[in-house]
């Protein structure tokens, strides 16, 4: 529910631009918002969250969630969407860095890996559904009802969840008289709502992923030269020097920089995250635009078409999870990736004029790669962190998704549209009705497009073979990192 509102936007977002009237910066904003909200916020609510309870954090991000999807969907102008957005974003990042810590610290090892690949499907299955749902539903229902129809699901969610909040206090006491009776008793945290989080740390990694975000996403209105877009992504590389100055000297830092050091499955993991993400979320993004605005297709059309992706991950993901569960995660995620590569490389060989079949087979290669990839990569990554730690790693894994989501769309994005000149952002944005000219010209650097697409997820799986042979480490039942084996 909450991956999906990052993608389901971009097929509706031409007939909400015309019902709103929304100028082009306000429709990169529509999409900016959410995206970047959810970004900043990710590793600083997986904190929150470790100290003040993982499902009430859950539980609150469905409730905001659930109530700003509303404001959205009655939104009368740009300024209301974007603004209602900003908050639903904020609900959203409360359930994405928490959902997968819950699952995480309730499944033994050895089933760790098929419970994270239902989880995973969850996830993957929202950002991957988005285009085509968004398809099917704007031509039969309208646009408002894209955000109506997760209502009832966070409705649902808050009211099944309420017992289980009870729960968590009691297995939280619990948990700290177990400490107590063995010794090792530590001081309670303190009672006001951002006591113990480290808010310097917080805002220099939100400020360094602004200054990297929002140049990505406006690139294609500013223009890579432009002052707008190079002052903010030199602002972020001091940002980040200046975070990890800070952070290494914080007692309590928002993230754990020794969980690069001390890891390599965890750092390459997350690397391979980001790198998937750049190389094939921007994909099913232009494709919609290949499908409608060259080659006319409808927008129901264009969202049955799509669908095939989803369709391949939800049959494959959860059998992906088992697997890692006994043959570990570097083969596996090393071979999605190439499995991705071989996606990007069918799609680079389409022409204005390509068939059905061809763009079928080619979305199923990509749904079977995402699905081998994701769950075995996701698992490597919470079991190589103490239970402590489940939230951060998370966020962490979450945030390197975003990002790469970022990177994708501003790199394969201005590639596809740089033979379209001046009018190239809003032939991909908004829709705009493409002469035969422009056609070709897209087509040309959607090709180009996925050539890089290929590169990176090829380079993904390289570094997917970095990692270490030994399985992940297990965790006892203090939450500590017990020896692999």
């Amino acid at each position: 529910m909450a991956t999906l509102d990052s993608s389901i936007v971009a097929v509706a977002l031409p007939v909400v631009s015309a019902d709103l009237q929304l100028t082009f910066s306000e429709a990169l904003w529509v999409q900016a918002s959410y995206l970047l909200v959810v970004t900043v916020l990710l590793i600083p609510v997986a904190r929150w969250g470790e100290k003040r309870g993982l499902f009430l954090t859950y539980w609150i991000g469905n409730l905001l969630f659930g109530l700003f999807s509303i404001a959205v969907a009655f939104s009368w102008n740009g300024a209301s969407l974007i603004g209602s957005r900003v908050f639903q974003a904020f609900g959203a990042s409360l359930i994405i860095t928490t959902s997968a810590a819950i699952v995480t610290s309730v499944f033994p090892v050895n089933e760790r890996g098929r419970a994270l690949g239902f989880n995973m499907m969850g996830s993957t299955l929202g950002q991957t559904f988005g285009p085509p749902l968004g398809g099917l539903i704007v031509a039969h229902l309208g646009w408002q009802w894209i955000f109506l129809i997760k209502v009832p699901i966070a409705a649902l969610t808050v009211l099944a969840g309420w017992d289980l909040l009870g729960a968590e206090r009691r297995d939280r006491a619990a948990a700290a008289a177990h400490q107590a009776e063995s010794g090792r008793a530590t001081a309670r945290p303190k009672r006001g709502l951002l006591q113990g989080i480290d808010i310097p740390g917080s805002a220099l990694l939100g400020g360094a992923l602004a200054a990297l975000f929002v140049p990505l996403i406006f690139s294609p209105l500013w223009g890579w030269t432009a002052w707008r877009t190079i002052a903010p992504l030199a602002g972020f590389v001091v940002l980040v020097v200046v975070f990890v100055v800070v952070e290494s000297r914080t007692a309590d830092p928002i993230l754990d920089l020794g969980l690069f050091r001390r890891s390599r499955v965890f750092t390459a993991a997350n690397t391979c995250s980001l790198l998937y993400m750049a190389a094939a979320y921007g994909v099913t993004v232009f494709t919609a635009v290949f499908l409608q605005v060259v080659q006319g297709r409808s927008a129901q059309t264009t969202g049955l078409i799509l669908l095939v992706q989803p369709a391949v991950m939800s049959l494959i993901t959860p059998f992906a999870g088992g697997l890692s569960d006994r043959l570990g995660s570097r083969g596996l995620s090393s071979a999605g990736l190439v499995l991705t590569a071989i996606g990007t490389i069918q799609l680079s060989l389409f022409s204005v004029s390509a068939p059905t079949w061809q763009v079928l087979l080619a979305l199923g290669t990509l749904g079977l790669g995402l699905a081998i990839f994701s769950t075995p990569n996701f698992s490597a990554i919470m079991g190589s962190v103490p239970r402590s730690q489940l939230g951060v790693a998370s966020g962490m894994f979450t945030a390197s998704r975003f990002c790469g989501m970022g990177v994708s769309i501003a790199i394969l994005g201005a590639i596809a549209a740089s033979k379209l000149g001046a009018e190239g952002g809003r032939v991909i944005l908004l829709g705009a009705r493409a002469s035969l000219t422009n056609a070709e010209a897209f087509t040309s650097g959607y090709r180009e497009a996925m050539y890089v697409g290929t590169g990176i997820a090829l380079l993904g799986a390289l570094v997917a073979l970095t990692r270490d042979r030994r399985p992940a480490p297990r965790h006892d039942a203090d939450g500590q990192a017990a020896p692999a084996g």
